[in-house]
């Protein structure tokens, strides 16, 4: 008897085992990159762009550790990148800031479209999964802080779950403040066409603050077996903000500017609800119906108030008081039922309206004329969006799958005011996709092609024609209104991928890239009743081009008996041309040339000590905006360290510290004419932050 259940036991093993080794990116037909929840928490990060810095292909824009920076695929700027949570487009407003990296249970990086999410993704997609699974009982604890030169950073965060019977919950608490004082000059110069400096101005700018934010994730799953399963997922967040800034110009030569002393202080609270509930049910023959409804709220109020001087006299009193709030419904749906041999085929809906109220009202007061402007702006914007979709997937042999799938996505944006006539944009993109995968016969090398039909559509900052001022109003300094007429930009793409998995957690992978961009949208610049305005117009196509290398492996791929230490490494260059910008430097005016990740990660015998470091670069360099205005892109270095010890299975306390290299951040823009060059130059300065986090689980 004993014999006979050796068998037995040994084959059990053999099930589990197979079941773990199920890699998502190796074996999807449609390509991913999954990011787990143990990478996201490696380095005690208490912002998501933080943790999407170091990963392979993504960019963060901005001066680090300052925030508001916007996450990249293939370098590519604002609206090309698309954004999910849970499956579904982060509502407007939305700051992914306000998203802690303890909420989050996995990311999902799709290189190419696929037909259940929306297309808007010319550069590709993120999916950022909040947690979801409850395994058992746990309770855990962090409670952290970081600190660097110019600023404070005490944070706290709370992991609640548990199962009985059908029924299981989840909650995720976090609360974060951020102290920061800082300086950030700036130079104004003017230089005439022979070189000449006909003007140079230096402005000492200050800007202090003590923001926080607060986020709830609570979860509830409901599994009724014959009825399916039944999920409510919410995300509040909410952030105050206090903020003080004064900016005093010194004139060296040429003309002052209009006010040379700046005195500024606002206040602003912001609030977001996202709750979700989804039914998703077993049918028979393995078909599934995933049913999710849901509603979504944002609601900000701000109090700005500025004080401008010239040449020690007030010259400008403003008070600005501004109200936004915006409610929305979204539904999605999906059929999948196996198809014939070997397919899987899917049906289904997204659908959402969204009705956002904004106001703005503004008070300037001038001392030397005694003169009042008075100014009450409101307006109303509707959005409904409705897309269907089918997709089927199949494997034609045990080597090589297909994806086929078409996607109809429509638009419609209606904004109404008391200082525009009512504008209505609507637009319809049909987008057909396809991708392949290949595997050969070694099992250690495949293929991967996808050809993708995607878009980008004009936010509603960018149609409503409404427009934002500047005090000291120059082609540097433009006022900015949007333009009611944009268009989506539509893009043709086509990717291709070669990946090679020599050993255990081994991978080697090319990828390249094309993409061509009908009716780009880019910035103009127009001069009108003595103000220069910024505003969005499509002009003409534009190609991007991108090539990407990584490589990742344990060392002891590489050496047996090797210590237990993995190496990391990516490479991405992009290439674009917008053809209606004179060269050079005629590429997308917010495109990353060159990027690199480099990272290793080392862990004790006896698992109680890990500790790693991980380097990011960004390239910059001169861009060309449009004929007159063009700028210059810093260039990014980010040298991370961490250390876990771990007391006991119950406490660790883990060490990190960021920007060892403390790399400044340049902001520089230009305006060229027969005139000469008018050059505005930004630096904000950049220092390292140690951060200590203790975590209990119990």
């Amino acid at each position: 008897m004993k014999k006979a259940e050796t068998p037995a036991k040994i084959q059990q093993v053999e099930i589990k085992g197979n079941a773990n080794t199920y890699d998502p990116r190796r074996d999807d037909t449609a390509s991913k990159i999954v990011v787990t929840n143990e990478e996201i928490k490696r380095y005690g990060d208490t912002s998501v762009l933080d943790v999407f810095k170091r990963l392979p292909g993504i960019t963060v824009s901005g001066a680090a550790g300052r925030g508001g920076g916007e996450i990249r695929m293939r370098g590519l700027g604002s609206g090309y990148t698309q954004i999910l949570i849970n499956g579904e487009r982060a509502p407007a407003g939305f700051s992914i800031d306000q998203l802690s990296p303890d909420v989050i249970e996995r990311i999902e990086i799709l290189r190419a479209a696929s037909a259940e999410f929306s297309t808007q993704s010319i550069a590709g997609t993120i999916n950022i999964v909040l947690k979801k699974s409850v395994q058992k009982a746990q309770r855990e604890v962090r409670v952290g802080v970081g600190k660097s030169r110019d600023a404070t950073n005490p944070n706290a965060s709370l992991q609640m779950s548990d199962r009985r019977d059908a029924m299981s919950y989840s909650v995720s608490a976090n609360a974060m403040l951020y102290d920061y004082d800082r300086q950030s000059p700036v130079e104004e110069s003017m230089t005439t066409p022979d070189g000449r400096l006909t003007m140079l101005r230096q402005t000492r700018s200050r800007d202090k603050g003590n923001p926080y934010n607060i986020s709830l994730a609570p979860r509830i799953n409901w599994n009724g077996e014959q009825s399916g399963t039944l999920t409510w997922q919410s995300l509040l967040a909410a952030s105050r903000n206090s903020y003080h800034g004064d900016a005093v110009t010194d004139t060296l030569l040429g003309p002052a500017p209009l006010y040379d002393l700046r005195d500024t202080d606002s206040r602003g609270t912001n609030a977001l609800l996202r709750s979700d509930l989804n039914w998703v049910r077993s049918l028979a023959e393995g078909a599934k119906v995933d049913v999710k409804f849901g509603i979504n709220g944002m609601r900000n109020r701000g109090t700005w108030r500025e004080h401008d001087d010239s040449a020690g006299l007030r010259g400008r009193d403003a008070v600005v008081l501004s109200r936004t709030s915006e409610r929305g419904l979204t539904s999605t749906g999906k059929y999948s039922t196996p198809w014939k041999t070997g397919h899987a085929l899917s049906a289904g809906w997204d659908g959402g309206y969204t009705l956002r109220d904004d106001s703005r009202i503004e008070d300037e007061f001038f001392p030397r004329s005694s003169r009042s402007v008075q100014s009450d702006e409101r307006y109303e914007a509707t959005l409904k969006r409705l897309a269907l979709f089918a997709q089927d997937e199949w494997n034609l042999t045990p080597r090589w799958s297909m994806y086929l799938g078409l996607r109809w996505e429509g638009l419609e944006t209606t904004s109404e005011g008391n200082t525009f006539a009512t504008t209505t944009n609507r637009s319809s993109v049909w987008s057909p996709l396809a991708q392949t995968l290949y595997k050969l016969p070694n099992s250690r090398d495949q293929l991967r092609l996808a050809l993708t039909r995607t878009y980008k559509a004009p936010n509603a900052s960018s149609l409503i024609p409404r427009r934002f001022t500047t005090p000291n109003n120059s082609q540097t300094d433009p006022d900015f209104r949007g333009n009611p007429d944009l268009k989506p930009e539509l893009a043709t793409g086509i990717d291709a991928s070669y990946e090679h998995y020599w050993a255990e957690k081994a991978l080697l992978s090319a990828s390249v890239s094309m993409r061509r961009i009908q009716d780009f949208t880019r910035q103009g610049l127009i001069l009108e009743n003595g103000r220069w305005i910024q505003t969005p117009v499509n002009d003409g196509d534009a190609v991007t081009r991108s090539v990407e290398l990584e490589a990742k492996f344990p060392l002891s791929a590489v050496k047996k008996g090797a210590p237990d230490v993995d190496l990391r490494a990516s490479v991405s260059r992009n290439w674009s041309r917008v053809e209606q910008v004179p060269g050079p430097y005629n590429r997308l005016d917010q495109q990353t040339p060159f990027s690199s990740t480099l990272g290793v990660d080392w862990r004790a015998p006896g698992g109680k000590l890990s500790a790693g470091s991980s380097f990011a670069f960004k390239s910059g360099g001169p861009v060309r905006i449009n004929r007159n205005q063009s700028g210059y892109q810093s260039v990014r270095r980010d040298l991370d360290i961490y250390a876990l010890y771990k007391f006991n299975p119950k406490y660790q306390l883990r060490f990190a510290v960021s920007n060892l290299l403390r790399q400044d951040f340049l902001d520089d823009s230009l305006y060229t004419d027969a005139n000469g060059t008018q050059r505005r130059t930004r630096v904000f300065p950049g220092y390292a932050m140690a951060r200590l986090t203790l975590e209990a689980r119990y």
